[in-house]
């Protein structure tokens, strides 16, 4: 089965699908909940998942940024998928999203261990590597200019 790809809201039944695994992969193994302001935020924002079937596979969030960038964030692959290309899959919907709807850039707050996923996609690190939600990260940026 292939996996479809659905941008949706908050209002939709895949956004609860969606936030299961935020938490599962991004927030439970850190001790973390989300917080009310958090899942306040997310009405704001485009949602993007893989799903197989009833399932969501994969995820991710995005954020407008203002200056015509968006902010890719809350990015989880199911543990069973991970590695299978459902990130890049998920990347490239983001970048095609982006490209159409008249954004210039694609910025992230990667997870330290992510940043060679993000770099193969052509994303470079800017500025100097912080701890967010209790872990190492480094902002990364990708210019759309040259993307069609």
């Amino acid at each position: 089965m292939s996996p479809q790809i659905i941008f949706f809201d908050t209002k939709s039944n895949w956004y609860a699908k969606a936030l299961e695994l935020r938490y599962k992969i991004l927030r439970e193994p850190l001790g973390l909940e989300f917080t009310e302001e958090e899942l306040m935020k997310d009405e704001a924002d485009v949602h993007v998942c893989a799903q197989m079937g009833d399932k969501v596979v994969a995820c991710l969030t995005l954020t407008n940024g203002g200056d015509n960038t968006l902010k890719i964030r809350q990015v989880a692959v199911d543990t069973e998928h991970q590695s299978k290309g459902f990130g890049k899959l998920l990347n490239d919907a983001a970048e095609e999203y982006a490209v159409k709807n008249g954004y210039v850039e694609l910025n992230c707050h990667a997870r330290k261990t992510a940043v060679p996923f993000y770099q193969k996609q052509g994303y470079r690190v800017v500025g100097d590597e912080f701890t967010e939600v209790t872990i190492p990260h480094c902002k990364m940026k990708k210019s759309l200019y040259e993307q069609k």
